[in-house]
């Protein structure tokens, strides 16, 4: 099932992907007397996703297209799939390709990872801002794999770590590079990771949310860099040197999971963006598998 958030009649609200357009959750629960959430933050944290994926696998797949409400593709607007995660986990440097672009190598034992707030993000559509700080030269977009955990756990093996997960979802993370890497207003520094990361919309992530069950195998995903529709760099989740299971596990025995975070998983290779770009993350599989892209237009603060 691919489910997404839509801005309808000044709200937020949460549907079901169909084949003309977007089923929003509350016109099922009219037309079927159901009382599903009608969020999705709701939905993944009050533990109804797999319910409701269940009901579309048995008989909803052909049920919506008969039902009233739909949202047609060309009405569609995309928000966030939901604007406030508690907490929104990223790992860096997981593809050797990516290491190599700023002179580092690839983390072994641990991955390299970092936090970020709710408040860098945004969704589809919405503006990437550079940042307006003279010391801000070279902003960097990334991406990546998004994973959405579906529940409050810890201590989760490699080997039941789908137990944990509500679906994936396309991302762009943003880096403020000049100042991690130095340039003539700052010498460079890992410590400044945070910094860097934290500069508000930098962080993108929907349109939509894919359930598990329709990726049979998540490290076939390849995902692709792309900047004003030409790929910059692509890479299969296989080559992460810390593939998606060993991530929400190791994580889980950490910090612990909560129903909503999210885990932006790395990046193939980091781009430049400048004032008017439009930055894009694709993700495709096999067999003519593909994410909706997650596209987003750049605004130089400097310049406007």
């Amino acid at each position: 099932m691919r489910l997404a958030t839509i801005k309808f009649n000044d709200a937020e609200i949460a549907g079901i992907v169909a084949k003309k357009g977007i089923l929003p959750v509350k016109s099922v629960n009219a037309a079927k007397g159901t009382k599903w959430a009608e969020t999705m933050y709701e939905l993944i944290a009050g533990g109804q996703l797999r319910d409701l994926t269940r009901w579309y696998n048995e008989a909803g797949k052909d049920e919506i297209e008969a039902l009233p409400g739909e949202v047609p593709y060309d009405e569609v607007v995309y928000a966030p799939l939901y604007r406030n995660p508690k907490r929104i986990f990223g790992i860096g440097l997981n593809y050797t390709d990516h290491a190599g672009d700023i002179g580092d190598a690839a983390p072994q034992g641990f991955p390299g990872s970092f936090f970020k707030m709710a408040d860098t993000l945004i969704g589809p559509g919405d503006d990437i801002q550079i940042p307006a700080l003279k010391e801000a030269t070279r902003t960097t977009a990334e991406a990546e794999l998004g994973i959405v955990l579906a529940k409050d756990c810890r201590d989760v093996s490699e080997e039941n770590w789908l137990d944990a997960v509500a679906g994936y979802t396309t991302i762009l993370d943003m880096t403020e590079e000049s100042i991690l890497k130095g340039n003539e207003f700052v010498k460079g520094n890992p410590r400044y990771l945070t910094i860097v990361k934290n500069f508000p919309t930098f962080f993108s992530f929907g349109p939509q949310l894919v359930t598990p069950d329709e990726v049979p195998d998540v490290l076939k995903l390849e995902v692709q860099s792309v900047r004003n529709g030409e790929i910059y760099a692509k890479n299969v989740v296989a080559n992460m040197t810390h593939r998606p299971a060993r991530l929400v596990s190791l994580h889980s025995s950490i910090q612990g999971w909560y129903a909503g975070d999210v885990l932006s998983t790395g990046t193939p290779r980091a781009f430049a963006i400048e004032d008017g770009d439009v930055a894009e993350c694709r993700i495709v599989g096999p067999d003519g598998f593909a994410m909706e892209p997650l596209k987003n237009p750049v605004v130089d603060l400097k310049k406007r």
